[in-house]
């Protein structure tokens, strides 16, 4: 598989909602590191898609990571991909790199359906999470045998980069360290 290219990269945030993030197991780390993507993808113009599940129970998106007002992608299935619009909505030239939660749930079954769609998922594993670090093993697990490509927050950011020489390399840099 080639690296992840941000000028064909789509980073998507699953779910990291107000009354969820409490109770996932190393929910601050998991916080950090999409935190982490989020910026990373705004300086380098990779777009980012927000989904919530069931906002009215589980809450809006968390302050730190709220998209633009009326852009959060709004679902009740726990697979992102079931939801009308939403397949459709993405470019047809973009990888997706999953943050979220949970894993073994709402990323785990989105990611089998973009996987089943013909599309590449990257799972950054130090950005997804689970209320129990089990499931989230057995998530990763099972959606590596499907397919997916599990990675870290680094690696993301690094591919993005590319290159020690680029422009934007000591401004990123600021968010790993």
């Amino acid at each position: 598989m080639p690296l992840i290219d941000p000028a064909r990269s789509l980073l998507l945030i699953i779910d990291v909602q107000v009354r969820l993030m409490p109770v996932i197991a190393d929910g601050a780390g998991i916080l950090a590191n999409t935190g982490r993507l989020a910026a990373a993808a705004h300086r380098l113009d990779v777009p980012i898609l927000v989904t919530e599940q069931n906002a009215g129970g589980l809450g809006p998106t968390v302050p730190e990571l709220a998209p633009e007002p009326g852009t959060a992608f709004p679902k009740m299935s726990f697979s992102a991909t079931r939801t009308p619009g939403f397949l459709e909505g993405l470019p047809a030239d973009r990888d997706l790199v999953v943050t979220g939660c949970e894993a073994h749930i709402c990323v785990l079954q989105t990611v089998l359906g973009l996987l089943e769609a013909g599309r590449r998922a990257c799972v950054v594993c130090d950005a997804v999470g689970s209320r129990r670090t089990e499931s989230r093993a057995a998530a990763l697990t099972r959606m590596a045998a499907h397919g997916a490509e599990i990675v870290t927050t680094e690696m993301v950011v690094f591919e993005w980069l590319g290159t020690a020489r680029h422009p934007r390399f000591r401004e990123i840099m600021t968010l790993i360290k």
